[in-house]
Order: C-alpha cells, then sequence, then structure tokens
C-alpha cells in the first residue's frame, strides 16, 4: 500500500463532520512542518483553520481545501463503517474519500515531495486548509482570507482540491463558479372566512403571477463559460391549520443560481421591482452566499490543463458548473483560482468512494502544477 493510499485512509478514519477537523490538521502540518513549511493554526470559534507557508517571495501558490465532510447519514445504508476505510474492487470507500480527503492527501504529499527535489524553487507554496465548508461556512476560508489580506499576504494563484470531475479523473477543470443568492419572502394579505372572499386578501393567487413570471421568462443566455442563471423556489407555505380559513401570509424561500451577466445588487432589484409591479405588500430578506467568480484562460489554466493531460492523457474541460465552493471566498481578492480533483459521483453519498488507481494520479498532477509554476529560481 502506497503511503498517499494510507494518509488517505488515516483522514477517513477522523469523524470530522462539520465543523469538527478531528485533528486532520495536525496530520498535514505534521507532514509540511518536516518539509520546512511554516505553522499557523487560525481557531474561530468551532473552526480550526491550517495555514502553512513555505517561502517568502512570490509568486505564491496556495494549494486549499477542506477536511470537514458532511454527516454520514445511516450507517445501515453504508457497505462499511463510513469512517473506517475499506478498499473493494479498485475502490477506496468512506466518507470524504472524494470530498476531499484524497485530495489533501495527494496535495500533501506531492508537494512534500517537490521540496524534497526542489529546495530552491521558487516563489512561494501555502497550505489554506479549513474545517468550515460543509456548514455556515463562516469562521472558515472566509476569515482566513481576510486576515491574511489585514497581513498584506497576496495568493496569487491558488488550486482547491475539490471533486470536479465527472465521468473520469481528468475531464472537468472548474474555472469559477456561479454566484448563489437566496430571498426569504413573505407576502402579507388578509385573513377570513373561505366563504367571505370579498372580506379577505388570498396572497397565494396574489404571489402566483410573479412566480410564473420568474420561472417562465429567462434570465439570461450564460455565455462562453457559464450556463444561464437560473430560478428555483425551494419552500412554499401559507394556511392557518384550518380548511375554511383564507391566510393572511404565504412565505417563500428561493434561490438564483446566476452568472457574472448579474451582479446579486442587479438580481435584488429585479425582483423586488417585479413584487411591486404586481401590487404585493411584502417584506424581503436577502442571503449572498458568494458572488460568481471566473477565473481567465491564461498561465494557471494552461499549467492546469497541461498537467491534467500529461498524468491522464485527457484534455480537461474548463467548467463553471456545480454548487458553490470556497473559491468564492478566495477570487475576490484578485487570486487566479481552479479546481481539480477526483470523480464527484459518490459525493455527500452513502458508500462514497475514490478509485485507488486515482490517489496517484492525482497526486501527480499537483506535482506536476507545482513543477510548472514554481521551477528553480
Amino acid at each position: 500500500m502506497n503511503a498517499t493510499l494510507e494518509f488517505t485512509r488515516e483522514l477517513i478514519r477522523r469523524p470530522s463532520v462539520t465543523p469538527q477537523d478531528a485533528g486532520c490538521q495536525d496530520l498535514m502540518a505534521a507532514r509540511l512542518r518536516q518539509a520546512g513549511f511554516t505553522i499557523e493554526t487560525l481557531q474561530y470559534g468551532e473552526v480550526t483553520n491550517l495555514w502553512a507557508r513555505r517561502g517568502s517571495g512570490g509568486p505564491l501558490l496556495c494549494l486549499a481545501g477542506h477536511t470537514d465532510v458532511v454527516p454520514p447519514g445511516d450507517s445501515s445504508q453504508w457497505q462499511s463503517d463510513p469512517f473506517s476505510p475499506e478498499i473493494r474492487d479498485g475502490f477506496l470507500y468512506g466518507r470524504g474519500a472524494a470530498d476531499m480527503k484524497a485530495s489533501l492527501a495527494a496535495m500533501t504529499d506531492a508537494a512534500c515531495d517537490f521540496v524534497a527535489a526542489r529546495p530552491g524553487h521558487g516563489g512561494s507554496i501555502a497550505f489554506l486548509i479549513t474545517s468550515d465548508e460543509e456548514g455556515r461556512a463562516r469562521d472558515g476560508t472566509l476569515r482566513v482570507m481576510a486576515e491574511l489580506a489585514s497581513r498584506g499576504v497576496k495568493i496569487d494563484w491558488c488550486l482547491i482540491g475539490e471533486p470536479s470531475c465527472n465521468e473520469a479523473l481528468g475531464d472537468t477543470v472548474r474555472i469559477g463558479r456561479r454566484g448563489s443568492l437566496s430571498g426569504m419572502l413573505t407576502v402579507n394579505g388578509i385573513e377570513g372566512h373561505v366563504a367571505y372572499p370579498q372580506l379577505a386578501r388570498n396572497p397565494i393567487p396574489l404571489f402566483a403571477p410573479v412566480i410564473t413570471e420568474l420561472y417562465s421568462t429567462p434570465l439570461d443566455d450564460g455565455n462562453e463559460f457559464f450556463p444561464p442563471s437560473s430560478f428555483q423556489v425551494v419552500k412554499l407555505e401559507a394556511g392557518e391549520g384550518a380548511p375554511n380559513v383564507i391566510p393572511g401570509k404565504l412565505h417563500a424561500r428561493f434561490n438564483f443560481r446566476y452568472s457574472t451577466v448579474w451582479t446579486y445588487q442587479q438580481l435584488q432589484a429585479h425582483v423586488e421591482a417585479l413584487l411591486r409591479r404586481h401590487g404585493l405588500d411584502f417584506e424581503l430578506n436577502w442571503h449572498l452566499s458568494g458572488e460568481p467568480f471566473l477565473t481567465p484562460v491564461g498561465q494557471l489554466t494552461d499549467c492546469i490543463t497541461a498537467a491534467v493531460r500529461t498524468v491522464t492523457g485527457l484534455t480537461p474541460q474548463l467548467s463553471t458548473g456545480g454548487g458553490t465552493s470556497d473559491g468564492r471566498f478566495i477570487a475576490p481578492y484578485g487570486t487566479q483560482v481552479v479546481e481539480f480533483g477526483p470523480v464527484n459521483t459518490s459525493i455527500h453519498k452513502v458508500n462514497e468512494r475514490v478509485a485507488v488507481a486515482d490517489i496517484e494520479r492525482l497526486k501527480a498532477v499537483y506535482r506536476n502544477v507545482l513543477e510548472r509554476l514554481l521551477p528553480a529560481g
């Protein structure tokens, strides 16, 4: 059993359900310290963050990720204990195997091997690892980036080990993500008896044409890298618990996944103008999970594409698909961000798995990126 595979197994054995790190970062830090990295732990509430750096000059390449995992759910649905990694038929099973402990092990070993082979490498290498990616995402990368900015630290390039691939390792590199904007809406009506609708104001038919228009009118056509922006209602409720009462309020929660065609301010104004145009009495609160970002084609995208092709033989699609990631907190500081990691078909599911052979190939891709971006000075 090779060292990186065993390291992945060791990380999976730690039940680091968000926001707990369960000692995963200590395991990484021990290896990085031996390779000459300066280690710093940034603790915010329950969240543990690791900042490790080797070198003081630029450019600075940051390898980023998260040690926290989602809960395993019903353990009886797993073929093996989710925190007792098991190899079956060429796959390593366990919670976090693909999202993203294989990436963490591969990144760490790739950096250590690179430093051993090229102690005089150019620039600097850093690790930014959090235990708050799967949860609230408030005391993790978001806080660390603010702290680094206050110190004047500028990250030039960032490679995040999120599981980016769809069917085979190497088929997809993410170069951006859509923004995520949620709205919490209350439409006010007037409660009344169903037999006397003239004395009430039902918010359900008042809201119906609004939701119809939001679904039927395309927001945009997307662009070269982004699909069209989308709108989805995720919760809709009204009613007073009695069958003969017209409700006085309607509550809705909805979400936009949007491209760089929009800003969140424009989307907010678009919805609020629509509600006013339909004459609704409403209250609306917004939550911005992250703005869209896009890394332009250039040195970093060329480098990761070449590294993937060299190791896997595949030319990856440059994509902005999927949900949000911590890249949304890093890109606003002027950092070019890409994401590359294992096949994502089993993440957040029972029997999460990663191909054993892909772990070593993943390490080789990360090592290749380091060699291309930070050659000997």
